[in-house]
């Protein structure tokens, strides 16, 4: 076979082994799940007419390549003392058969692993036709000819095969990375947690899927849920995301600080009626305006710990805690401490998938305000709780809601394109599947 089949067909294998690069744990937090439909793939080009990755189950892949043809051409010569002869011969090598499992696995390092074995080949029909000046005389004993190379390249085959699955294959997966950057700080785990699992249907492939601090890595104190997948085969490939990836990211961000926030009057709509003045907030705290006249004021946001995304049944929710501390802005360009409020919030939430975007739908829900500290003597917090729900409800809720309707583009590859997809909440994870169709150009 020549070097572009077996490029060919390898490349296949590669680019289904890299997206499993491989930690080691109790649970994974992403699953993919590859069923036989989306490893029913049809290749069809020069050589290789058609092949199949089917799963194999409690090993890995099966590849079979069939119908394939390859044709051959090229000049011979011989030089006998004062002879010299030469011309030009045509191999057809017709309805190439090759068979062949993976048995897929992980080392220590996360990395994936791969074996060949049962290899088998076999050549339906070898046609040569041979040119010059003793064609004529070759070609009386083609099929002694046709018979022997024929028996040649089904015995080199699967030598070929194994050699590349072993020389080739197996060192590339073990040069890929197990990790990758998000953002300027964080980095996300994906190695693998064991060895990918196969039924007859389906290839579960579970990744760590952890979202870590890149220049001060520390053990998540938390494990990720056991995820029990619905026994769905029916579309080709399901990501089931576990909240450890999402609960990762905030422990990380949290850590960071980049949960935490300012708000300044210049941030306020220009249109509110409620301005972060001492002016404007004596309707809270009377004795703030005659303290601290005509002065501006600046909020401080600090979530109190990570919060956490729990998934049930058709839902999601997330209950943050924060603490607002109020500065009045001196015009000795200091700030001076004058109130802090406990904000508690349950947001929950609906999530839907088209073909090429995702939508969803926030539940209307109060917010509790409790007074931590005052310096500036009485503080009206039903108040400010009521005028904060009215904003929230009847403002801040219908615009959320009016940009989750609209929906955020999936991040898909190029020419790539989703159909049949479904989305469903589970315990502890989302659940997402679709059929994947390559939209040639």
């Amino acid at each position: 076979m020549g070097t572009s089949t077996r490029t060919l067909c390898f490349l296949l294998l590669g680019l289904l082994l890299t997206s499993f690069p491989g930690a080691l744990g109790t649970n994974p937090g992403l699953v993919v799940r590859i069923t036989d439909k989306g490893l029913d793939l049809d290749i069809r080009s020069c050589e290789l007419r058609s092949s199949a990755l089917t799963p194999l189950s409690g090993q890995g892949l099966s590849l079979s390549i069939s119908d394939s043809f390859i044709q051959l051409q090229g000049k011979w010569k011989v030089r006998k003392s004062f002879v010299k002869l030469q011309g030009s011969f045509d191999v057809q090598v017709k309805d190439i058969t090759i068979s062949v499992n993976l048995v897929l696995g992980s080392e220590p390092s996360g990395r994936p692993t791969v074996m060949a074995f049962n290899c088998s080949s076999n050549i339906r029909d070898v046609e040569v036709d041979i040119s010059g000046r003793l064609g004529w005389l070759l070609n009386l004993f083609h099929n002694k000819i046709e018979s022997n190379f024929q028996k040649i390249l089904e015995t080199e085959i699967c030598k070929m095969v194994q050699k590349s699955v072993t020389s080739d294959l197996q060192p590339y997966l073990q040069t890929l990375p197990v990790t990758t950057k998000i953002g300027s700080f964080a980095g996300i785990d994906y190695s693998l947690m064991e060895a990918p699992q196969a039924t007859a249907q389906m290839l579960d492939v579970m990744l760590k899927a952890e979202i870590f601090n890149r220049d001060h890595r520390s053990p998540v104190d938390f494990l990720a849920p056991v995820m029990s997948l619905p026994e769905e085969h029916n579309r080709m490939v399901y990501f089931a995301i576990s909240d450890y990836v999402f609960n990762t990211a905030s422990l990380v961000y949290h850590k960071a600080g980049y949960l935490n926030f300012n708000i300044t009057d210049d941030m306020v709509p220009p249109t509110s009626n409620i301005r972060l003045t001492t002016k404007s907030f004596r309707v809270f705290a009377p004795r703030l305006a005659r303290q601290y006249p005509n002065m501006n004021l600046e909020l401080q946001g600090t979530v109190v710990s990570a919060p956490f995304l729990n998934f049930s049944p058709g839902n999601l929710s997330l209950a943050p805690e924060l603490e607002i501390e109020a500065f009045v802005l001196l015009p000795s360009s200091t700030r001076e401490p004058v109130f802090r409020l406990g904000v508690a919030s349950n947001v929950s939430a609906m999530l839907t998938v088209n073909t090429s975007k995702i939508t969803g739908f926030l539940k209307p829900e109060k917010i509790q305000v409790e007074l931590k500290e005052s310096k500036v003597g009485v503080f009206n917090v039903e108040m400010l709780a009521a005028l904060l729900n009215y904003y929230i409800l009847n403002i801040l809720y219908p615009e959320v809601n009016e940009k989750l309707a609209n929906g955020f583009p999936l991040p898909l590859l190029k020419h790539i394109q989703l159909y049949d997809p479904v989305l469903q909440i589970h315990k502890d994870f989302l659940f997402l599947g679709a059929n994947i169709q390559y939209m040639r150009v």
